[in-house]
């Protein structure tokens, strides 16, 4: 990786290293809305990359990767910060869903499967999944989370009390037991998901080849899963008991 001269031949780090940048970056596309394009966040990689080889003087085996992985997405929250990721409306769309797996869970004791949440919600099918789709990026917790009729936000709430941040919270052991029984409950094929995308690393199109299906209908699968845990999350904030799901998820269809 030097130069005749004895100096770093960044050109070819950059070219042994590029694949890690795309591989972060499609990694990262779950977690982003649908308006952020892959090769704006593989740019923002790109520099990050470059900064990792310019601060890295040394080493340049496994420490150095480790050390880019950081440096590389870093770039990449930064070139997103200035965005909204997830536009307003679409959290209130999502949240919509959210009462709706609450009321159908409650009301038949299972999973609702997609289509009863299409009924529940007064759309087809197809305008449902399109929001699945187009709600990539839809996390399991934010800070303005939770807010009630007043739009005074839970975490704001509690925020004060020491230690209580948004991961201190779902890091409590309620709060752990909750979230653990809601993937269990998930249908298979969103618990297949997302246990492919948070253990095993893998990315959307990845995924998609595994369950051979389409990238999209990954992310709608992973949104959906997202909504259903919040659901949970939810209730067990607002002190709404969860109903003891049937079949622990494997009956409904995803």
């Amino acid at each position: 990786m030097y130069t005749a001269s004895g100096t770093l031949d960044k050109e070819q780090l950059v070219i042994q290293y590029a694949p890690l940048v795309k591989r972060i970056a499609y990694h990262l596309m779950a977690k982003l809305p649908a308006s952020v394009q892959v090769e704006d966040i593989i740019q923002n990689g790109m520099l990050g990359l470059l900064d990792a080889i310019n601060r890295y003087e040394e080493g340049l085996g496994a420490q150095f990767e480790t050390y880019a992985v950081q440096r590389i997405r870093g770039a990449m929250l930064d070139g997103l910060r200035e965005n909204d990721w997830l536009p307003r409306s679409l959290r209130r769309d999502m949240r919509r869903i959210e009462a709706a797996v609450h009321q159908l869970e409650q009301q038949n004791g299972r999973p609702p499967t997609e289509t009863e949440l299409a009924g529940s919600l007064g759309m087809p099918l197809a305008d449902y999944q399109h929001m699945l789709q187009e709600a990539r990026g839809y996390q399991l917790v934010y800070f303005e989370d939770f807010a009630g009729d007043g739009d005074e936000d839970y975490l704001e709430r509690h925020i004060t009390i020491e230690g209580n941040d948004p991961l201190t919270l779902l890091m409590d052991s309620n709060m752990r037991d909750v979230l653990i029984q809601g993937i269990d409950d998930l249908p298979e094929r969103e618990k297949t998901v997302m246990g492919l995308y948070y253990e095993q690393d893998m990315n959307l199109r990845e995924i998609g080849e595994v369950l051979g299906v389409s990238e999209s209908r990954v992310c709608q699968l992973h949104s959906q899963a997202i909504a259903r845990l919040r659901s949970r999350i939810a209730g067990a904030v607002n002190g709404t008991a969860p109903v003891k799901v049937k079949g622990r998820g494997r009956r409904a269809a995803g």
